[in-house]
């Protein structure tokens, strides 16, 4: 094979990184920057705390800058202003992916993340407007980051070959917990010396930056590409020749047919539940709950997000090495890491729940459930290029349709099952996403496929008999 440093397949996965770092940073800002953007006696009476466990914060208050707008929103106001981007990026996940197939995902990820990086900019300016100003540019962030995903899977159909495609993309997407891990103590940090408008004219500047890069190094497929070598192009090509379709037009019947396909939605839709569930609750848990302010402690908050990159990256190279070295199917090794990266969270998300109220062993149960799901970016997450390499980001468009909903729903769902903050009551949601998490893994082991499905070359058989 030919040698991956330097390489125009590694620029892109690199490139790629830093784009989803920066579509994670510009989604998670603003639940960062919301508790400074709010006046302190509005966000609603003092909830009921739970006084199962003693107050353990002992933080030096230093004084903060203060000088950024306040707005008096209510708490129902500040879940419609949370909420508002998935309401964007459920649209176009699916005409993201046909999109892409038309006119290849680089200029759609481009825009789509230039889209969103200037709605961020124009985010202080709406929010001086009113609310309802502020909701519509977050939804039309939404739209602008709802074709990125579907663009990219489109875009490594063309680019990677099948035996690195855990590698390739693992290092991709993995872009997107590190901006998780980044961008929640770093928009902390800004609103707390600077002023909270900063923390959108920052990372908004630094998507139209980026956005330069990705317009002048990167190409849609390893033919119009400027430097790549000759060799390089030849291997990439030869990899992919019995792969990829050559009709125009997209199989829907059989492809909304194929139950490999509904098995990755299920699993994607299970396995975004327990992710969405953590991530817009988590602080809330340890501050009612636990007595511990996750927010005074943007480390603590950003652990789990951390060992999850770390575990992305790794069992990219392991998931590889398993079918290059070792001849594991392709199938073997995408169930596997997805039971592993399904069921593991469900256990410690359970065990989370009865500890008490030691809150060291909260954080490093939340973490380890966490860190366990990044071995599903290797298992059904990148699925979709196994059975239909040229109807991946279509598929890809199909499967995160239906796993935002778990973003707009599980939130609500957990908020109205926790009124009076109890244990109790906050084992409940734990158990649900546990459940939940369950099913998918054994409905994917069940029914996940490896092979390129029938439809997905129709057009390369009508051609080689």
């Amino acid at each position: 094979s030919v040698p991956a440093c330097c390489s125009a397949r590694y620029n892109l996965a690199l490139l790629a990184c830093f784009g989803f770092f920066l579509v994670y940073a510009l989604r998670v800002n603003l639940s960062v920057a919301l508790v400074d953007m709010v006046e302190p006696n509005t966000s609603s009476a003092k909830n009921v705390t739970s006084n199962v466990c003693p107050e353990h914060s002992s933080t030096i208050n230093v004084p903060r800058n203060t000088t950024g707008e306040k707005y008096s929103w209510d708490a129902e106001t500040q879940g419609w202003i949370l909420g508002s981007f998935f309401y964007g990026y459920i649209i176009t996940q699916i005409p993201g992916g046909y999109l892409a197939s038309r006119i290849g995902g680089k200029l759609l990820l481009g825009f789509g993340i230039f889209g969103t990086s200037v709605f961020t900019l124009l985010t202080p300016l709406a929010a001086n407007l009113g609310v309802g100003y502020l909701i519509a540019v977050r939804a039309l962030e939404g739209l602008g980051e709802g074709v990125t995903f579907p663009a990219m899977h489109s875009m490594w159909s063309s680019w990677a070959p099948p035996l690195e495609r855990s590698k390739l993309l693992s290092i991709s997407y993995a872009g997107a917990q590190l901006g998780t891990v980044v961008s929640l103590p770093l928009s902390g940090l800004i609103c707390y010396y600077m002023n909270w408008v900063y923390v959108f004219y920052i990372f908004g500047a630094l998507g139209v930056l980026w956005w330069f890069f990705w317009m002048l190094l990167v190409s849609d497929t390893p033919e119009t590409h400027r430097s790549i070598s000759q060799a390089e192009r030849e291997y990439i090509m030869s990899s992919l020749k019995d792969q990829l379709s050559t009709q125009k037009s997209v199989p829907w019947r059989p492809m909304l047919g194929s139950l490999p396909l509904w098995a990755i939605v299920v699993a994607h839709f299970s396995y975004n539940w327990t992710f969405y569930t953590l991530l817009t609750l988590l602080p809330t848990y340890m501050k009612e709950i636990l007595r511990f302010d996750a927010q005074e402690n943007g480390f603590l908050s950003a652990l789990p997000y951390f060992g999850c990159w770390l575990c992305i990256i790794l069992s990219g190279q392991i998931a590889d090495y398993l079918r290059e070295k070792q001849n594991f199917s392709t199938v073997c090794v995408r169930k596997c890491f997805t039971l592993i990266g399904m069921i593991g969270p469900a256990v410690f998300l359970v065990a989370a729940g009865f500890i008490g109220c030691n809150y060291a062993l909260a954080v490093a149960f939340v973490t380890i459930s966490t860190t366990l799901g990044g071995f599903c970016t290797s298992g059904y997450s990148i699925n979709h290029l196994d059975i239909a390499p040229s109807y991946a980001g279509i598929l890809l468009g199909i499967t995160n349709s239906f796993a935002t909903i778990p973003g707009m729903v599980g939130p609500v769902i957990a908020k109205s099952l926790t009124h009076n903050n109890t244990v109790e009551e906050w084992q409940m949601v734990f158990y649900i996403a546990a459940s939940i998490n369950l099913f998918g893994a054994i409905f994917f082991a069940l029914f996940a496929s490896g092979e390129v499905q029938d439809w997905a070359v129709s057009g390369y058989h009508l051609h080689r008999n």
